[in-house]
């Protein structure tokens, strides 16, 4: 693939044959989409063997993540931008309360009962496992530079449009 200009790699259709001599011109949204999809369903189906889901185990470490309970509509807020709608939280909120492995308070605040800390460590420990099979044979030095460099692109296509 030949370059519009001594600065700037023409863009090439998305190809996931595509070698490494023109892997510079490949979409990084086909790219980044594809590992998106690749790692949740791996994730998510380790997950489904134990009866969990994704969504189940970011509502266990939120609640658990700071030095007072999360209210509800507070665990709401948060995670619903990366759920599959606006009602799904609030089910997985329900889901676990019928669970017993989270409790609320008179004042709508979550904690996670004994049986929800054993399954957040547990879910823990599943994922940091993954995290290791996604990560085999590249240094943390590589993944560093790797999120550096999508977070440059988030910043250039949310930026305000002046470049």
């Amino acid at each position: 693939m030949k370059p519009l200009s001594d600065s700037i790699t023409d863009q090439a259709p998305a190809d996931p044959s595509a070698t490494d001599d023109v892997l510079a011109s490949q979409p990084v949204g086909y790219w980044a989409g594809l590992v998106h999809e690749a790692v949740t369903r791996r994730l998510r189906d380790a997950m489904a063997k134990i009866d969990v889901t994704q969504p189940q185990y970011w509502v266990l470490n939120r609640v658990s993540g700071g030095p007072t309970a999360p209210g509800r509509e507070e665990v709401i807020a948060q995670l619903t931008p990366l759920a599959g709608g606006q009602h799904e939280i609030p089910r997985v909120i329900d889901q676990l309360l019928h669970r017993g492995w989270l409790r609320i308070d008179a004042d709508q605040n979550l904690d996670l009962t004994d049986a929800g800390e054993a399954a957040r460590v547990r879910l823990r420990g599943l994922a940091t496992e993954l995290r290791a099979e996604v990560h085999k044979g590249i240094s943390d030095e590589e993944y560093v530079a790797a999120l550096k460099v999508l977070r440059t692109m988030i910043a250039n296509v949310e930026g305000d449009g002046s470049s």
